[in-house]
């Protein structure tokens, strides 16, 4: 048995993939699939702002891509919003301040709906937590959970709309966030009466460093895929 590291990379099936945007851009993404059974849930990643460095391999949303597959059975799509570059490459398009990815978040989730990916929940991270509010009350969407979240583009309307929706929106805050602490995180999403608030004790915005990775993953498989709760910190086998 191996520790999880950071650095740990767990096997899966990986594949390069472009989203098509209804507005005619093709954006660069990655889908992780577990390696050997179908997934049982997926994730949408929508990274943090790209203006500020945010992208499909934003350190959380990579990690996720490397583990849960392996350890939980869920499928992990990653991209490239609109003007946004990677290691996988830059998206076509240009930054739309929040507005125009509109396209860029219904073009994942179509992608997830033609290629049968089951149980979508949107991950979105800074940034990416605005994208979810905003543009991811998808019929097809199970849930939101919200590393993060600002609430700076995200308005009151949209916090009710997805209260009078119904569906789960998880928010998992840091003590030391840069934007929105927990006691300020607990009062706004007060409009979303299902919304669970899980302030992160020490953690910070960019949640840096292996403890803060393993709750974040660990709540998100708490709601996503509650059978494999909690995530074991050792692998028996080969890494992929």
């Amino acid at each position: 048995m191996a520790e999880i590291r950071a650095a740990s990379v767990l096997p899966a099936r990986r594949e390069e993939i472009t989203l098509h945007t209804s507005d005619g851009l093709e954006l660069v993404g990655e889908l992780a699939l577990p390696a050997d059974r179908p997934p049982v849930a997926t994730l949408v990643c929508l990274h943090p702002l790209p203006t500020a460095e945010g992208m499909m391999d934003s350190h959380v949303l990579r990690k996720a891509s490397y583990r849960l597959p392996a350890l939980a059975g869920v499928a992990v799509l990653r991209f490239n919003t609109r003007g946004t570059s990677s290691a996988r490459g830059t998206s076509q398009g240009e930054f739309g301040e929040g507005e125009t990815e509109r396209f860029d978040v219904a073009a994942a989730l179509e992608y997830t709906e033609y290629h049968d990916l089951p149980r979508p929940w949107l991950l979105g991270w800074s940034f990416g937590t605005e994208l979810a509010l905003r543009w991811g009350r998808d019929p097809l969407v199970e849930g939101a959970i919200l590393l993060s979240p600002p609430l700076h583009r995200a308005t009151d309307a949209d916090l009710d709309a997805w209260g009078a929706d119904g569906r789960p929106v998880v928010a998992l805050v840091p003590e030391f966030d840069d934007y929105l602490r927990p006691a300020e995180a607990r009062e706004r999403f007060k409009r979303i009466p299902q919304a669970e608030v899980i302030a992160v004790d020490n953690a910070k915005h960019l949640w840096v460093g292996e403890p803060y990775v393993r709750v974040v993953l660990n709540e998100v498989v708490r709601h996503v895929a509650p059978a494999a709760h909690p995530l074991p910190t050792e692998w028996d086998g080969p890494e992929g």
